[in-house]
């Protein structure tokens, strides 16, 4: 009887298949040593130095600045708590952008008149 083989037998087990490497779909290096300003899941707001990231938008913020919410209408106050060295979780970034600003473009997708 013949012996049959799959196609994972075949190539080896299927190990010669290249890996997929996870790759961010921001590039933040422009941003390493400049301010900039994250919002997270649940509402919370930071402000500091990049200092380093990962594919996963884990980020490492210097001299970090948290702005406190008002706990009745969660609104930003204007009281701030100094954090100083900050890992934030990837997982919990909603939004990065500089702080010094941003400037508006127009809406790719509408027709312009």
């Amino acid at each position: 009887m013949a012996d049959k083989k799959g196609p994972s037998s075949a190539t080896g087990g299927g190990d010669n298949k290249e890996k997929r490497r996870k790759e961010s779909i921001l590039d933040l290096s422009k941003y390493l040593e400049k301010t900039i300003r994250v919002k997270f899941a649940g509402g919370r707001e930071a402000s500091g130095v990049l200092k380093g990231y990962d594919p996963l938008l884990n980020l490492v913020l210097d001299n970090t600045t948290e702005y406190l919410r008002d706990p009745d209408d969660f609104k930003l106050t204007d009281e701030t708590r100094n954090l100083g060295l900050v890992v934030c979780r990837g997982t919990s970034v909603v939004l990065i952008c500089p702080q010094d600003g941003m400037e508006s473009i127009p809406n790719p997708f509408i027709a312009q008149d």
